[in-house]
């Protein structure tokens, strides 16, 4: 084999193998000396690749761990094999991996031979996953595309499906994708809408990339998964109280039984106005009550009625005790 590159790539694809491999025989392999495959390992090393040889009447040569990735060769079913194995893992909600996952194929995807392509697509076509319990489906391609725009820092356009059914057409600097049990998000900054906004991919369509590079804003959180936390902690809280307490406003503040979205607002020295947000009425007229004093509900009347409620269990309670 008298092509240098060419015997290089096929002496590296052997050496990934894990396993060590005689000199004698890399040598028979490839159909060149000894000495050739001692000057193409010293090559190969000083590409970066961690080639280890042992002593020995014969010596060998294997390929070690090293400080970094060089790429990998793979042949076509190894290529098919990991392709499929990543969009596994990225349509599961597999912790700490998912986003990787999506990152890294779409890099494989990206210099996949077109007749590869088509057997991964045929594949994944043909095979159901057993998934534990319903949830939106995630396009794997739509992720891949998400995915590398985020790392390129290139400007989105897609088709948006808001929560009550109104079809946009959106331009975003993507800032990260976020994977929420079995439900994927994106964070991004809304071009039109001059503002920070978190889509569901699920209800996006059509993505690409248009190829314009843009400089990373500063994210009004600690990191993206954060900001998604407390956007959809906030969405989960349906139910807005307005509230008089009849307690200094100071000690209401300092003595909450709520670590979430509340207000306090002096009144006078001995009563205050409380606002707050929860998810449950129950959650308010139990914080209510534990601030052990009187208190007047202006809404919502959901609220008012859940307390009757209460209010009637204990008088009842009280009356069967005496």
């Amino acid at each position: 084999m008298t092509d240098t590159p060419a015997r290089l790539l096929n002496l590296l694809s052997l050496l990934q193998t894990p396993r060590e491999w005689p000199g004698s025989e890399l040598a028979e392999r490839l159909g060149v000396s000894p000495r050739t495959i001692r000057r193409d390992i010293d090559r190969l090393r000083d590409l970066g690749y961690p080639v280890q040889a042992t002593m020995g009447a014969v010596g060998g040569y294997r390929l070690v761990a090293g400080t970094a990735m060089p790429p990998l060769l793979l042949d076509d079913e190894e290529a098919v094999a990991i392709a499929v194995g990543l969009r596994a893992a990225a349509g599961h909600a597999v912790v700490g991996i998912e986003e990787a996952s999506v990152r890294a194929l779409g890099k494989l995807l990206q210099v996949l031979p077109g007749r590869l392509r088509h057997r991964v697509g045929a594949l994944n076509t043909a095979t159901v996953p057993l998934l534990a319990g319903d949830g939106p489906t995630v396009d794997p391609d739509d992720l891949t595309v998400l995915a590398g725009a985020v790392a390129n820092h290139e400007r989105l356009r897609f088709a948006y499906r808001a929560r009550d059914g109104a079809e946009t057409r959106r331009n975003v600097e993507p800032e990260r994708l976020v994977s929420a049990g079995r439900r994927w998000y994106l964070v991004g900054y809304d071009l039109d809408r001059e503002d920070w906004r978190l889509f569901r991919v699920d209800r996006l369509s059509e993505p690409f990339a248009t190829g314009a590079r843009f400089t990373p804003r500063p994210l009004p959180a600690e990191n993206a998964a954060v900001y998604v936390a407390s956007k959809l902690r906030h969405r989960s809280m349906t139910h807005t109280m307005v509230a008089t307490v009849h307690r200094p406003a100071a000690e209401v503040d300092s003595w909450m039984p709520w670590t979430g979205d509340y207000q306090v607002e002096p009144i006078d020295d001995h009563s205050c106005r409380l606002r707050s947000r929860a998810d449950s009425l129950k959650w308010l007229a139990t914080g209510l009550l534990l601030l052990d004093c009187d208190f007047e509900v202006h809404e919502p009347p959901e609220l008012i009625a859940h307390l009757r409620t209460l209010a009637a269990r204990a008088n009842r309670a009280a009356d069967q005790a005496g």
